[in-house]
């Protein structure tokens, strides 16, 4: 799978790398890349294994063949010899946070977007009995672009999307549950890295409170948490996207000025 870098506006002061959720492509996040571009910041990502234009029809990737990926996003941005930030969205966010658990990662700070630590969205048939099937077996988790965000715009643009691939295989979705078990271990906190989560009021994809709960739990000494009112599963791309891109962008640049940066 193909790394993807895009270089900033000008001098750059810090590289975001963003590793997208379950069933997307990073190219949903274009907007998010360009303004990030503009405000100083390279960006790196790509899409998984299994994901976007080399994508499959059904989901049976190894999870760590998702984990090879991220950390070979993580060493293209170390490359820069700037502070480094990681992103991560829904799936994405939990390979992250899973990460953060078990090595040590030289980042400056994370920002993760309604992380999978619990799903009320799951498979038409109950995830318990799901995870007993073969590994052959297949589901599709049939999640809808207007379960995602309220936005007009990203919901015609996005609402026949051929990239996007909900189906998933037994072993997959085992794999998905054991992610989400592990991060949730009480025994396993993250580095003391400054961190944001971003959750929306509405979400009804994944239990927000279980990431309340886990980011509290981190104890770490640099925390914030946003919850945005009436925002859905993807809140980067709803119509009040403007208003969190500043939010994020005022910790970024906070974290930055800590480690003594000049930040126009």
């Amino acid at each position: 799978m193909s790394v993807w870098k895009w270089e900033a506006e000008g001098k750059a002061k810090a590289v975001v790398v963003i590793v997208h959720s379950a069933y997307e492509h990073h190219r949903r996040y274009v907007w998010l890349v360009q303004k990030l571009r503009n405000e100083g910041f390279h960006v790196v990502t790509g899409d998984l294994p299994g994901h976007g234009i080399e994508g499959v029809e059904v989901h049976a990737e190894a999870f760590k063949d998702y984990r090879r990926f991220i950390k070979k996003m993580i060493r293209t941005g170390l490359e820069y010899d700037l502070p480094l930030f990681l992103f991560g969205h829904g799936m994405g966010a939990t390979f992250l946070m899973r990460l953060l658990q078990m090595e040590h990662i030289e980042c400056a700070g994370v920002i993760c977007t309604s992380p999978w630590l619990h799903l009320e969205h799951n498979p038409p048939m109950r995830a318990k009995m799901l995870t007993k099937w073969s590994p052959n077996t297949t589901v599709d988790h049939e999640i809808t672009v207007d379960q995602l965000s309220r936005d007009p715009e990203f919901l015609e643009k996005f609402e026949e999307d051929p990239l996007y691939v909900p189906v998933v295989s037994g072993s997959w979705y085992r794999e998905l549950q054991t992610l989400m078990k592990s991060v949730m271990q009480p025994d396993l906190i993250i580095q003391d890295v400054p961190f944001l989560l971003h959750t929306g009021e509405l979400d009804r994809i994944t239990d927000r409170e279980f990431a309340r709960r886990w980011a509290f739990a981190q104890n770490l000494s640099e925390l914030q948490y946003k919850l945005w009112k009436e925002a859905r599963h993807d809140v980067f791309q709803e119509p009040n996207r403007e208003d969190m891109f500043f939010y994020t962008q005022s910790f970024m640049n906070n974290v930055l000025h800590s480690l003594g940066y000049v930040i126009d």
